[in-house]
């Protein structure tokens, strides 16, 4: 882990014994965090619940970035513990990659430069002349932080129209970024690029499957930076095999590292990065300590930098009030208060 030694020494000046191991299991997780009050946690392992509940002491897990789908929210709120992550520590990071993304599709960037390396002058137009975005519909899936950057991007490239889908946002706020929010269904048909940018969750799993690809057009690209469980891979491949969808750009997908059998991998109209998207070296400097800080921070009673399951302050309440447990000798719960 990168700044690893930064954070020990914050535990360290907190007076917070630091434990370190290696975990390739479950049994290996759960051996480590099985006395720990607190837990720093990237994608891999998942911390389930079967972890969680093994765990008597645990209070606070901690997520490198935005993304907590590797943590069991509701076993986490069930159980009392707080699901924390580092919230817009790589907003720019993210809807850079995705525009270049975009970019690199609608130019043909990666087949040309292959092709030209190969010596084979100009055969990266097999997928047809390069496009622009100036005149286009962009679509955007999910309007929180890292969708509104990439709206304020794609303005300077003059779309006819940038619309958004997000249930949990309203045209007030669509209108400061000059986008249209419409339902799902209308993003599909109306899209020429889309571009993914919601959380992950399991409501969410698949939205983007063989049932809306085929609402897509025949030549609308498609853009993936935020988590590979929202688009079903297979139903992909599907697509652009049958020129059902022209192209598409993934940063993430079902399983990391993809396999090597993955169909993905052989066709000639995908382009697909290593979940880099919200990597930089400011990203690496900073997200390390937030997300220790947010660690300290719950065990001194303190509001950590971002709350993934807030619901779980209830729990804690309820806990406070009758039975402890995990809490039992903190007496400082104005965390609770306080979020």
């Amino acid at each position: 882990m990168p700044n690893s030694h930064n954070r020990v020494d914050l535990f360290e000046d907190a007076g917070l014994e630091v434990l370190e191991g290696q975990v390739r299991s479950t049994q290996d997780m759960i051996d480590l965090l099985r006395d720990a009050d607190g837990a720093l946690v990237n994608i891999q392992p998942l911390t389930s619940r079967e972890v969680l509940e093994s765990c008597p002491k645990l209070k606070v897990v901690s997520r490198m970035g935005v993304g907590v789908d590797s943590i069991d929210l509701d076993a986490a709120t069930e159980l009392g513990i707080l699901a924390c992550n580092v919230p817009g520590v790589n907003t720019v990071e993210v809807a850079d990659h995705a525009l270049s993304l975009l970019l690199a599709l609608t130019r043909r960037v990666v087949d040309c430069a292959n092709s030209t390396k190969e010596g084979v002058w100009g055969r990266g137009l097999r997928l047809g002349a390069p496009r622009c975005i100036a005149g286009h519909t962009v679509g955007i899936v999910g309007f929180g932080n890292i969708g509104r950057a990439f709206a304020q991007r794609i303005r300077g490239f003059g779309p006819a129209q940038t619309i958004a889908y997000d249930p949990y946002v309203d045209q007030l706020t669509g209108d400061l970024y000059g986008v249209r929010m419409v339902e799902f269904d209308e993003l599909l048909a109306s899209s020429d690029f889309i571009t993914i940018h919601c959380s992950a969750t399991k409501a969410n799993r698949h939205m983007i499957n063989a049932e809306s690809l085929a609402k897509m057009k025949s030549n609308a690209l498609l853009v993936n930076t935020a988590r590979g469980s929202i688009v079903d891979g297979a139903a992909l491949a599907d697509a652009l095999s049958a020129g059902q969808l022209e192209a598409a750009a993934l940063d993430v997908t079902e399983i990391e590292p993809i396999p090597t059998d993955d169909p993905l991998l052989k066709l000639p109209n995908i382009i697909l990065t290593p979940h880099i998207a919200g990597i930089s070296p400011r990203f690496l400097t900073e997200c390390p300590i937030r997300q220790a800080e947010n660690v300290i921070r719950v065990l001194q009673g303190k509001p950590p930098h971002g709350l993934a399951n807030p619901e779980v302050l209830r729990t804690i309440v309820k806990m406070r009030n009758s039975n402890p447990g995990r809490w039992e000798g903190i007496t400082d719960f104005s965390i609770a208060l306080e979020l």
